[in-house]
């Protein structure tokens, strides 16, 4: 068992317990973070770590994910990443869309949902756009809109 502050980014996670006030707690619960959730961490850096949790981006700082326990997901060994952060030729499984509102629906509305294969085909030099097949079509996203986009990679 490991705290979330130690968590290797990407890997997924199951919240065995929460060390936290009750007040704390409560809200953490609210927002869907229960033992027995599913969680992984995106980011980490300056004090803070970004987690995904049931399609949701939450910030969170290091002092409240050093409290939260977690063991390493048996069921679901992969790595969850943003699509952003895959390269030409990485072929990946839609964890889920992150965004809300009109971003979330744009997203949906082309095709990206929860279980949709991609294979990236191309990255522009800077990064910016990226180029990907899915559904049998070609689509390219700006970079900033990848980043709404969780994926489990494939191991090649």
């Amino acid at each position: 068992m490991r705290s979330l502050d130690k968590a290797t980014i990407g890997s997924v996670y199951k919240v065995k317990s929460l060390n936290v006030t009750p007040d704390i707690e409560k809200h953490l619960n609210d927002l869907g973070l229960i033992p027995g959730a599913k969680v992984a961490v995106i980011s980490q850096g300056g004090g803070n770590g970004i987690i995904m949790l049931k399609n949701a981006r939450i910030a969170l700082n290091n002092d409240l994910l050093e409290n939260i326990c977690v063991v390493p997901s048996v069921e679901d060994e992969s790595k969850w990443v943003t699509l952003d952060q895959l390269v030409i030729g990485d072929k990946a499984v839609v964890v889920g869309v992150v965004g809300k509102g009109a971003v979330k629906r744009h997203l949906m509305d082309m095709g990206i949902t929860k279980g949709v294969n991609i294979e990236v085909k191309n990255v522009a030099p800077l990064g910016d756009p990226i180029s990907m097949i899915l559904r049998g079509y070609e689509l390219s996203l700006r970079k900033d809109e990848a980043e709404f986009i969780l994926v489990a990679k494939e191991e090649a």
